[in-house]
């Protein structure tokens, strides 16, 4: 039988298992997030539902200090910067706000990516710093606060009915006098290594390369893959033909939240990502796009949260001739950003006010904006033009922007400010753009379901799929041109639901399988590809690539085969879908244009770790989080303890020098009275 040890530490601890950290990040300049001391930080429970409850903590309560446990409504800027200001409070746990708090929460910036776009002093100064439009009003800036006390977000409502009944149990007020001991108490681990800014901190770890044999890193820069394909084949390691003209369509796949690695972007990455998905395959659909004068990049940016991370990266490299395609290349440039709420179905065409006064990008604007908006003739979508004052929203577009004036447009769901009342929060979940299923549906039936949500996005898909191919140069009917509501609906589910699922699991490497977590979280982190890449890569490889007829051998190693066209295609050998008569996998070839490149702040190449050009967002180290809780008792009590405790010790000391000096009386053997001494 299996035998289970019952340790001391069972039986005094209960673990918190379902929980996420806010942890530090920095900046040139700044540190943000969370920290605990270096041994976790310790208080007595006391639960806020209301701001009335905050006095007991910040003024009442007998037993400072406090480990609060936070109602989701209430976190929110004015509260947590009265936490801040106190002594009195060690720590703080949040229940998530279910449902979502009504009046929006965004902990993100009122003007995200301030600085790092393309209006500054010297371009479009009227437009800088959000003076025109506020894009994200409801912003508190929380994100980018820094707390000297730990913060964990309790993503299992039954954990946090346990330290509700613990505190029910012993620690609610009697009488308006404080509870007696024993009191229950919560303990969080988070201490972070790095401090300061990435300055600092880059500084320290590279010392630490150069001087230590176990040289210890402090932080690390955020830094992933951008996903990157076009429609006719090009050679990956060579250059494009300078007259070669590509067509870039852009969105970005990465998300944050006040909390480490939660990161659902329902609305602020995956409707668009997936939009893009889709527009992809309905053109690759096509029968003439070999004829097509222009080619077209299907981009998908990593880390454009911070600073616009993989975006800058790309920019920086067609610069310093580092990628396939210049940005002379570029004919012209479209971007999906937030796309799934939209008023009326109406979208909003965003272009930049400053490079259309000059009056050969204007011609081609005009041009772009015309195409956009006959494609939608027909369709369930209506393009409108946001405004010739307006600047562009936060967009991949501004960086490339920065470098060369390029004819391009931003599509989005809001006119000024966002529609997404939740951008960059915990709350931008499915739910926030209305993914409904119907109750009682298998996983399989639902990863199936085509939903209102994945219909409205397939027809924004569709309208940008026409554009695209009269953009480069198609000259058929664009009435057979369809993005399929189905795949959209398959996207929806893996990327907002549940990645372990059937499609997921037919479409990917063998060797990668561990990626499929249960629930999507779309945080760049520093670890990479993270999951979201390598779906993003694999689904867009399964929705514009061919099955190809090769062995393994021959797909794992394709330069052996001379047909294989290396430089031109990538290929991958993945795992297939069950055998619907066994447990075994069909698995298959799959050839397709589909590249990664790296999406590394160019600040760090260079060694610039103060750079106000290019992102510098590093994350801290950190050796364990852990948050736990248990009872503690009086102050008194644990005196009288540990001084009965050493009195008993200096008593046994004693008993055993005095046992051990008068051994030869006590233990001596009596002489046997029956032997005879000769």
């Amino acid at each position: 039988g299996s035998c289970q040890g019952n340790s001391v530490e069972r039986k005094i601890y209960i673990p918190l298992n379902k929980t996420a950290p806010c942890v530090r990040l920095l900046n040139a300049t700044h540190q943000i997030g969370c920290q605990s001391s270096i041994s976790g930080d310790t208080g007595v429970i006391h639960v806020v539902e209301k701001e009335e409850d905050l006095n007991w903590v910040l003024a009442d309560g007998p037993h400072p200090p406090y480990m609060i446990l936070l109602d989701g409504n209430l976190f929110n800027r004015r509260v947590m910067l009265q936490l801040k200001g106190t002594s009195r409070v060690s720590g703080l746990a949040v229940a998530i706000a279910k449902p979502s708090p009504p009046q929006g929460f965004s902990p993100g910036l009122k003007c995200p990516n301030d600085g790092f776009g393309v209006y500054s002093k010297d371009y479009g100064p009227q437009f800088a710093h959000c003076n025109k439009t506020v894009w994200n009003p409801v912003g508190s800036g929380l994100s980018y606060e820094d707390f000297d006390f730990p913060i964990f977000l309790l993503e299992d409502a039954n954990e946090t009915q346990v330290i509700k009944q613990c505190y029910q149990d012993h620690n609610v007020p009697r009488d308006g006098s404080g509870p007696e001991y024993p009191l229950c108490a919560m303990q969080l681990f988070s201490h972070m290594h790095a401090v300061t800014s990435t300055v600092t901190c880059m500084r320290r770890s590279s010392l630490q390369s150069t001087f230590s044999i176990n040289p210890e890193v402090v932080c690390d820069p955020l830094l992933d893959y951008n996903v990157w394909s076009t429609l006719q084949p090009i050679n990956s390691s060579g250059k494009v033909d300078p007259e070669k003209e590509v067509i870039i369509v852009a969105t970005r796949i990465d998300s944050h939240s006040f909390f480490w690695n939660i990161a659902p972007g329902a609305e602020s990455a995956v409707s668009s990502f997936v939009t893009h998905l889709a527009a992809a395959e309905a053109l690759h659909k096509v029968s003439d796009i070999h004829l097509l004068q222009r080619n077209i990049m299907f981009t998908f940016f990593q880390g454009e949260t911070f600073d616009y991370i993989g975006s800058s990266r790309m920019v920086y490299d067609m610069e310093k001739d580092k990628f396939p395609l210049r940005l002379d290349n570029i004919h012209s440039f479209v971007e999906l950003n937030q796309v799934a709420l939209r008023n009326d179905s109406i979208l909003w065409m965003h272009t930049d006010p400053v490079s259309r006064m000059n009056e050969s990008v204007e011609v081609q604007v005009r041009n772009l904006l015309s195409i956009l908006s006959d494609s939608s003739v027909g369709a369930n979508v209506t393009l409108q033009e946001a405004g010739y004052s307006q600047p562009l929203p936060p967009s991949s577009f501004q960086r490339f922007l920065r470098a060369r004036h390029i004819p391009g447009v931003v599509l989005t769901d809001h006119r000024t400010a966002f529609q997404n009342r939740y951008y960059q929060s915990m709350y931008d979940t499915p739910e926030n753009i209305r993914l409904q299923y119907p109750e009682g549906l298998s996983p399989e039936e639902t990863l199936e379901y085509v939903t209102d949500t994945a219909k409205s996005l397939a027809e924004v898909a569709t309208v940008v799929a026409r554009a695209l191919y009269r953009l480069a140069g198609g000259a058929n009917n664009t009435s057979a041109i369809q993005a399929d509501p189905k795949t959209v609906s398959r996207m929806l589910y893996g990327f907002l639901i549940k990645m372990n699922n059937s499609w997921f699991q037919s479409i990917i490497k063998p060797d990668i399988k561990g990626i499929l977590g249960d629930v999507p979280q779309h945080y760049v982190a520093v670890s990479s590809p993270v999951n979201t890449t390598y779906l993003v890569q694999y689904v867009l490889a399964n929705l514009t690539g061919t099955v190809v007829n090769l062995t393994k051998e021959e797909c794992l190693n394709p330069e052996k085969t001379p047909s294989s066209e290396k430089e031109m295609y990538e290929y991958a050998w993945v795992q297939g879908s069950l055998d619907p008569n066994s447990t075994s996998r069909v698995p298959y070839c799959v050839r397709s244009t589909v590249h990664l490149s790296k999406a590394l702040s160019p600040a760090f190449e260079l060694r610039q770790w103060g750079s106000t050009e290019y992102s510098t967002w590093t994350e801290s180290r950190w050796k364990e989080i852990r948050a736990r809780i248990f009872l503690v008792a009086s102050k008194e009590l644990e005196i009288i303890t540990l001084v009965v405790g050493i009195a008993i010790l200096i008593f046994s000391l004693l008993a055993t020098y005095f046992i051990n000096a008068k051994a030869d009386v006590l233990f001596s053997v009596p002489r046997d009275p029956g032997a005879v001494a000769y």
